[in-house]
C-alpha cells in the first residue's frame, strides 16, 4: 500500500515529537567538565577495614565533593558510607543542585540514611558525611556527623562546620543559655556522635546559612576525623601551604599520618577542592 506524501511527512513529524518528549522527560546527566584541581587520598590506619568512602563530581553545573566516613560492625560501616556516597553524587548528576541547593542537601541525606536503614541493620551500619558544592566561586556545603569541612584561606585553615559530637553540642547549648558552665565543661570531654545517617529519627543536618565566597586560590578540604585527630592543624596547613597539585598534598598528608607514631590508628580520608 502507498502512503500518501503528506500522510508519511505527518508520521514521520509524528515520531520526532514523540522523541523529543521521551528526551525531555529524562533526567538530565550532566557531562564531566575537566577544570577544578581534585586530590583523594585515604588511609585503613590500624583497622581492619577500610570504611571511609568519598567523591568529586565535576560538570557543567558546578562541583560535588563528599566524603562518609562509616561506623557499625561486619563491613556495616564500609556499606554505609559507600551508600551515602553513591546516592550523594547520583542526585548531584542527576538534577541541578544548584537550582536549590538546601532541597538537594535535604534529600540526599534522607535518602541515604533511608536506604542504609533498609539495606544494613540499625546497629551495624551507620555513616557521617559531609558535602560540599561550588559554583562561580560559591561554596554551598551540609553535614551530619564529626566530618570536617575547612576552607583553606590565604595560609590559614579555616573551618567552617561544627559538626555533631556532645563536645560541640554543649558548647553550642551554653552560648544559647540551655545549659549551665557546670554541664557545659563536664560534657567538653565527650566526643561521641550523637548524630549520623543510618538511624531511625535522623533530622538533624548542618547547613550553610549563607554561602560563602571563595578566592580563586582558595582550597576547599574535607576531612574524616582520623585526620584532625592525628595531625596537628598547623600540620595539615603546612602541607596545603606548599607546592603541588591537590592530589600532591593530599598524599602527602596520609604519609604523614601514616608515620605518625599513635596507636590505634582510624581509618584517615580526605579530599581537596581548588576550584
Amino acid at each position: 500500500m502507498n502512503l500518501p506524501v503528506h500522510a508519511i511527512a505527518i508520521l514521520g513529524l509524528t515520531a520526532l515529537l514523540v522523541v523529543l518528549i521521551v528526551l525531555r522527560a529524562r533526567p538530565k546527566r550532566y557531562p564531566a567538565k575537566p577544570a577544578a584541581d581534585i586530590g583523594k587520598c585515604m588511609t585503613i590506619g590500624h583497622r581492619e577495614v577500610q570504611e571511609d568512602n568519598c567523591a568529586a563530581e565535576v560538570t557543567d553545573a558546578g562541583i560535588l565533593a563528599v566524603l562518609a566516613d562509616g561506623m557499625g560492625k561486619r563491613y556495616g560501616g564500609r556499606v554505609a558510607s559507600r551508600i551515602a556516597v553513591q546516592i550523594f553524587s547520583d542526585l548531584f548528576l542527576d538534577y541541578n543542585a544548584f537550582d536549590n541547593p538546601q532541597y538537594y542537601f535535604r534529600k540526599a541525606f534522607h535518602a541515604a540514611n533511608r536506604q542504609i536503614l533498609e539495606t544494613v541493620d540499625e546497629q551495624r551500619g551507620s555513616a557521617s558525611v559531609a558535602a560540599a558544592m561550588i559554583r562561580s566561586g560559591k561554596l554551598y556545603y551540609a553535614l551530619a556527623g564529626d566530618v570536617r569541612i575547612a576552607v583553606f584561606h590565604r595560609g590559614d585553615l579555616v573551618p567552617v562546620s561544627e559538626g555533631h559530637t556532645v563536645d560541640v553540642l554543649a558548647q553550642r547549648e551554653f552560648r544559647r543559655g540551655r545549659l549551665t558552665r557546670q554541664d557545659a565543661v563536664a560534657m567538653l570531654e565527650r566526643h561521641r556522635l550523637y548524630n549520623y545517617v543510618g538511624q531511625d529519627g535522623f533530622r538533624d543536618i548542618e547547613f550553610f546559612d549563607t554561602p560563602l565566597t571563595l578566592d580563586a586560590q582558595d582550597t576547599v578540604v574535607l576531612m574524616s576525623d582520623g585526620v584532625y585527630d592525628c595531625l596537628a592543624w598547623r600540620e595539615i596547613e603546612e602541607v596545603l601551604e606548599g607546592k603541588g597539585s591537590c592530589q600532591d598534598k593530599a598524599l602527602e598528608i596520609i604519609q604523614r599520618i601514616n608515620r605518625c607514631p599513635v596507636e590505634d590508628k582510624d581509618n584517615a580520608s580526605i579530599l581537596l577542592v581548588r576550584p
